[in-house]
């Protein structure tokens, strides 16, 4: 028996399902404002813009648009109708699945009176090596520094991560996570499904989020944290909550026994 015989595994289905062959060149009805190099594969109604530095064997699949001043690595695979903004940077060898975005802008609005006044997003995204994007996963440019992905992470699909977050270096997480602007996740963190993470917070090295669960300040401490309530009976969940809500003044009521106690224990 293997040690790890998980990963024995997939290396062995990787071996016995090799990728589709590749066929380098450029699709009649693809729109190329930049010099590609013989080596990159782009795809019907693929869009690449001005200034955009393609490595060898980039594939770009339909309906792709790379803005301008884009650079993305050797031997990446954007699937289709992928969409990456002006000057983001994407790593070698990543793979990006359909509709992801990759620097669209942040939630950046400042209060004028009623209205709210739009905050230009002027930073990246920047993505590391080796990094894999689920379908329809966003990932916000940064407000003025760039939001940073880095080598070996894998996010699953349908992820939003906000604008200036830093996210270390093979850390994973699971399908819906959410991640407010300006928060950094440490190496080899995990999130899983539907967690979320507030924003400004920092989740030090090897820290692991179960799924479901709101992280509202930051974790220093490696290991695993959980947030999820109970599943229970709705009736008897309501019952439970609506206890819940009242354990301050629980407290309260507590500590105010305890002070009135803690004479009559001296005396006796």
């Amino acid at each position: 028996m293997h040690q790890n015989s998980y990963a024995y595994y997939a290396r062995v289905v990787a071996l016995l399902n090799p990728p589709a062959a590749r066929r380098p060149g450029v699709h009649r009805g693809a729109v190329v404002r930049s010099a590609v190099p013989e080596s990159a594969c782009i795809g019907e109604n693929v869009v690449v813009g001005r200034g955009v530095q393609l490595g060898d064997n980039v594939t770009l699949q339909p309906g792709c648009v790379i803005g301008d001043g884009v650079s993305i690595g050797d031997d990446s695979l954007l699937h289709a109708n992928v969409v990456v903004y002006d000057r983001c940077v994407i790593g070698r060898r990543a793979i990006i699945h359909a509709g992801a975005v990759i620097g669209s802008d942040g939630f950046g609005f400042a209060k004028e009176g009623e209205r709210w006044v739009k905050i230009p997003q002027i930073g990246r995204v920047v993505i590391g090596d080796d990094v894999e994007i689920g379908a329809n996963t966003s990932i916000d440019r940064g407000a003025l520094d760039d939001t940073l992905i880095a080598d070996g992470v894998k996010l699953d699909n349908q992820i939003q991560i906000g604008h200036n977050c830093s996210i270390g270096e093979n850390a994973a997480m699971a399908g819906c996570v959410g991640i407010a602007g300006s928060t950094r996740v440490g190496r080899r963190c995990t999130i899983g499904g539907a967690g979320m993470i507030s924003g400004h917070l920092e989740l030090g090295d090897d820290v692991h989020v179960s799924g479901g669960t709101l992280v509202a300040r930051s974790l220093s401490r490696p290991g695993q944290y959980t947030g999820v309530f109970p599943l229970d009976g709705h009736a008897e969940w309501l019952q439970n909550a609506a206890q819940l809500r009242r354990l301050a003044k629980l407290v309260e009521r507590v500590a105010e026994l305890e002070k009135k106690i803690k004479p009559m224990e001296i005396e006796y």
